[in-house]
């Protein structure tokens, strides 16, 4: 059964950030292909959501996986969904982020 997938309100913050500064740099063409890619990378944990290095470290659950080399993807799993917690790009310190939130 594929699991439904759930952005927080920061990941979609930090995606539309990140739309904004391609956008300013390169274009808004490369920045929705781009944020686009990222998104479907996200929505592809559906069906297989145990994938990536687990994170308990951080917080309880936690996953990450990498996208393109430039991007961190962190998320959890439940029974019938996958939160989408963060959007990390170019080495954002989203470690540090996470564990204040606890």
């Amino acid at each position: 059964m594929a699991h439904k997938i759930v952005f927080r309100d920061e990941a979609n913050a930090e995606l539309t950030a990140l739309y904004d500064y391609i956008a300013g740099e390169s274009g808004p063409n490369v920045a929705i292909a781009y944020v686009r890619r990222i998104r479907d990378a996200c929505l592809a944990l559906a069906d297989f959501p145990e994938r990536g290095t687990r994170r308990d470290d951080i917080l309880k659950g936690l996953r990450t996986i990498g996208f393109e080399r430039r991007v961190t993807i962190a998320f959890r799993v439940f029974k019938t969904r996958v939160e989408i917690v963060t959007v990390a790009y170019g080495g954002r310190n989203f470690e540090h982020e996470l564990r204040k939130r606890k």
